[in-house]
């Protein structure tokens, strides 16, 4: 809304130009979530307190961890604000593509809120079953990239993927490809929500991924760019780096309150919606099998979980001490804020090698 406010009396005053700007607006992003977050932090804080919205720790979980029973829960409300705010200050709401990561978003974290609801009020970490939730998500997901493949209409890459690291090799899915986002979305987001586990570990690797994405919702926005680099070209993915923006400024502000001893848990609330907003995004600026590198942590976290559950059914061994992943190295002798630590440098890694790829094609 400003943005559009500004950018018109630019004609009467220069320097007002600079709002046409995706990078200056971005920065705008960043500063406004992060003011947002930190001023209304403590006040959500107090608010949760004061109604006893409470985390539940599971019984099978590590004996460090009874001591956050009751810190509370579903901060993911705060995350939105700080995300939302900025985006109909500083984006250009006439592109269809802010609307379509903000909705998926919005959506997903409908999902978490209400399996956080079930939680608090039954007082034990049991919301949705697991096939309700990942039926939601399915839902979710497929209205989202039904949604995606509307907007993208009939751009020369719609209904494709791009494979990494290769010159000019796309992939038609054809009918395929809208349940194959769907999946994508739905597995992605819950992929964050198991890593979400230790103080700052998920938020801390959510702000690497989201930092990782300004760079190619930009560059795909940018036709110049997107040709030197050869990558798809993407009409409109521009402004979705103002989404990515806002989200590592709501990031930074949510970590003040959760690095260890954390203040606030996000929730699912904040997990399912964060995953669904990293893939999304993803597929906006047409790097969906890339997300398997830039948000490598996640898969790994995620695939701990199913090795675990499939070794436990067919061997009846465990395959790591507990999963997710995180656990088994608190388990093994890790302090947690050495586990977060390491796993921020592992995400940081798979990030670098993500944007690598820029250049190897």
């Amino acid at each position: 809304m400003l943005y559009w406010l500004l950018y018109e009396l630019h004609a009467g005053w220069g320097p007002l130009n600079v709002f046409r700007y995706i990078t200056f607006r971005a920065a705008l992003a960043i500063l406004t979530a992060l003011v947002i977050g930190i001023a209304f932090g403590p006040v959500l804080i107090r608010t949760l307190r004061n109604r006893q919205i409470g985390q539940s720790i599971r019984e099978e979980g590590p004996e460090s961890h009874k001591a956050k029973a009751g810190t509370p829960t579903m901060g993911g409300l705060l995350i939105l604000a700080a995300v939302v705010v900025p985006i109909l200050l500083w984006g250009d709401l006439t592109e269809p593509w802010i609307w379509v990561v903000t909705g998926t978003t919005l959506a997903f974290a409908a999902i978490g809120f209400l399996d956080d609801l079930l939680k608090v009020r039954r007082g034990k970490n049991l919301g949705l079953h697991a096939w309700q939730k990942f039926g939601l998500q399915l839902l979710a997901g497929l209205a989202a990239a039904t949604a995606i493949r509307l907007v993208a209409g009939h751009s020369p890459y719609a209904g494709e993927l791009v494979a990494p690291f290769f010159k000019n090799a796309h992939i038609p899915l054809g009918f395929l490809y809208i349940p194959f986002v769907a999946v994508v979305l739905a597995g992605f987001s819950n992929a964050v929500n198991l890593t979400d586990g230790l103080d700052g570990l998920a938020i801390g690797s959510v702000l690497i991924a989201f930092g990782t994405y300004t760079v190619f919702t930009y560059i795909a926005g940018n036709a110049r760019l997107a040709k030197y680099l050869l990558i798809p070209s993407v009409a409109g993915a521009g402004e979705v780096t103002v989404f990515c923006a806002a989200m590592v400024g709501a990031s930074l502000a949510f970590l003040w309150f959760n690095c260890h001893p954390a203040q606030l848990f996000m929730g699912d609330v904040g997990s399912l919606s964060l995953g669904a907003a990293i893939a999304c995004t993803a597929v906006i600026a047409k790097q969906e099998l890339l997300l398997v590198v830039v948000g490598g942590l996640f898969v790994a976290e995620a695939l701990s979980v199913i090795l675990q559950v499939a070794s436990f059914k067919t061997r009846g061994k465990r395959v790591f001490r507990m999963s997710p992943l995180h656990h088994h190295f608190e388990l093994s002798g890790w302090a947690e804020t050495q586990v977060v630590v390491r796993f921020w440098i592992v995400a940081l890694v798979f990030a670098l090698i993500g944007l690598a790829t820029l250049k190897l094609r």
